[in-house]
């Protein structure tokens, strides 16, 4: 384990270098706002609008959609439960944190699993919203750090588990 304690410490100094500034508070109202937009909700619209108004560029979206999350959540449910990591406000009184988190341990960021594995999704089956799909990813990714409820390592690790999805998912369909 101390190996991974410089990580850890590395991690705690990034996420209150984050939250321990004056802009925090507006901060965290403009980080809720993108957050909840990877929230689920409307991965379920697009997926459906994709169907529908995406002929077969559409329905390769929602079908490779529908195998990535049922690969990603039982590894995002399995890892969650393994390394039991604890969030940023349970391991420093500093850490201040703006909202509820859904479950208990931080690693890794479901929140950015799911965006990252939709952004890749997007980029392959519509490649012109590619980049704003990746950016719209990454801005949920720090959002969770902003928040207060993820650390650095938990959003990439999560980005890598949603991309590995994803592509693991296409290249089964393609």
């Amino acid at each position: 384990m101390r190996s991974i304690e410089p990580i850890a410490k590395l991690d705690l100094a990034f996420s209150l270098f984050c939250l321990q500034h004056r802009f925090r508070l507006p901060l965290s109202r403009l980080s809720k706002a993108v957050s909840h937009t990877g929230d689920g909700h409307l991965y379920i619209v697009l997926g459906l609008l994709a169907w529908w108004l995406g002929g077969e560029q559409g329905q390769l979206f929602l079908l490779a959609g529908l195998l990535a999350f049922a690969m990603e959540l039982p590894i995002y449910w399995l890892a969650k439960n393994l390394f039991k990591r604890r969030r940023p406000q349970e391991l420093s009184e500093l850490v201040t944190s703006f909202i509820t988190p859904s479950d208990r341990y931080s690693l890794p960021s479901g929140h950015t699993a799911a965006a990252f594995l939709m952004a890749s999704l997007i980029s392959y089956c519509f490649p012109p919203l590619g980049l704003f799909a990746l950016v719209w990813a990454g801005c949920i990714g720090a959002s969770r750090i902003l928040l207060g409820v993820h650390f650095l390592t938990d959003v990439v690790l999560g980005s890598i588990l949603g991309l590995a999805c994803a592509q693991f998912a296409i290249a089964l369909l393609v």
